[in-house]
Parts: structure tokens; C-alpha cells; sequence
């Protein structure tokens, strides 16, 4: 019985995959092609998640700032709330909401992009550091479950939206990770070019 379950979770991970490739292969690369014709263009990516997207969120940084699967120069990104002893601050002087907020207007700039990472698409404080980047003429690429949710409602015309196809948070999550690395390898692939394969 447990084993079956087990499986379960395989299977549905599996079939949401096969499902995803096709739906979000273009969303995947307007996101990518944004972000690149920023970073390209001295702009910074801000990346923003809430609990299991924040380590997302960090993971994305890391890679952009690293690197992914090939050396290549660091690309300017900064994952947002990752300082936890200036979050709390920020928190403590108005909420979280508040606290994203105050980081986007304080570290954003025209040209620059936020990526938000946001299973439901919902979470308020997200959501008002979306709008904080819009009035500052940033890109906002909002990676969500389903319906993208509020985020969706908001977005304009240079926004992209990467909404898996699934309304569990599980698997919305997993998704999540995959996405962040079809961005990192076609970002990687647009600056550096086909890996040789020898």
C-alpha cells in the first residue's frame, strides 16, 4: 500500500512533465529571451519566493551569479529576503509585504527584471512586490501553478507568465526547479552558444 502511494507520487511527477513540456516550452522561452535581453543590457535579476520558492529563489540567484552546468561570467542577480538579519528589520518596521517592497524599490532599477516563484500565485506580499517593479519599469517573470492566480491579472506586456499546468503545491514546486534550470540552459545556450560535445 505504501509502496504504491510511493509510485503514485512518480507517476503523477512523470505525467505532469510529459504535459508541461509541451504547454510551457514557449512561455519558458519568452522568459528566457527577457531575461537574457536584460542581463545583456546591464540590467539585475531579482529573484523573490515565499518558504520553499525562497530556496528556489536562492537556487536561481546562484545559478545566474555562478554558474549552471558551464563556466561563463557571473550574471548580475540577487535573491530577495536572503538576508535574513535585514529581513527581519524590514519585517519588524512593516510586514513582509512591506519588507519585499522596500527591497525592490531600494535595489531595482529601470531595465531590471523580477522573478517571482509563487505556487498559487496569490501570496500578497509577492504580488505588491510585482507592482513595486512594474512602477519601476522592470519585467516581472512570474513562475506559478495553474491559473497564475492574482499574479496573472496583473501582468503586462513585456511580463511573462510560466504557469505549470497542475494545482497541486507538490508538484507545482518540483516544476518550479525544472523551469529554473530550462531558463539557466537557454540562457547559457544564447550566451555561450552550442556545448561541444566532446
Amino acid at each position: 500500500m505504501l509502496e504504491q502511494r510511493i509510485q503514485h507520487h512518480f507517476f503523477e511527477s512523470a505525467d505532469l512533465q510529459y504535459q508541461a513540456a509541451e504547454a510551457l516550452g514557449r512561455p519558458i522561452a519568452e522568459a528566457a529571451q527577457a531575461l537574457v535581453t536584460g542581463l545583456t543590457s546591464g540590467g539585475r535579476v531579482l529573484v523573490a519566493g515565499l518558504g520553499p520558492s525562497a530556496a528556489l529563489a536562492q537556487v536561481a540567484a546562484l545559478a545566474l551569479t555562478g554558474r549552471f552546468e558551464r563556466d561563463r561570467p557571473g550574471l548580475a542577480a540577487l535573491a530577495l529576503g536572503a538576508d535574513a538579519v535585514a529581513l527581519a528589520g524590514l519585517i519588524a518596521e512593516g510586514g513582509l509585504e512591506l519588507a519585499l517592497v522596500r527591497q525592490v524599490d531600494t535595489l531595482g532599477q529601470p531595465g531590471d527584471l523580477l522573478l517571482v516563484l509563487d505556487p498559487e500565485g496569490e501570496a500578497p506580499a509577492l504580488i505588491a512586490a510585482a507592482q513595486a517593479a512594474q512602477s519601476k519599469e522592470m519585467s516581472v517573470i512570474a513562475i506559478t501553478g495553474r491559473t497564475g492566480g492574482s499574479l496573472r491579472g496583473l501582468l503586462g506586456e513585456t511580463d511573462v507568465l510560466v504557469a505549470v499546468p497542475h494545482e497541486r503545491r507538490a508538484r507545482v514546486l518540483e516544476s518550479q526547479l525544472l523551469v529554473l534550470h530550462c531558463l539557466c540552459d537557454a540562457i547559457d545556450l544564447q550566451l555561450l552558444g552550442e556545448q561541444d560535445s566532446a
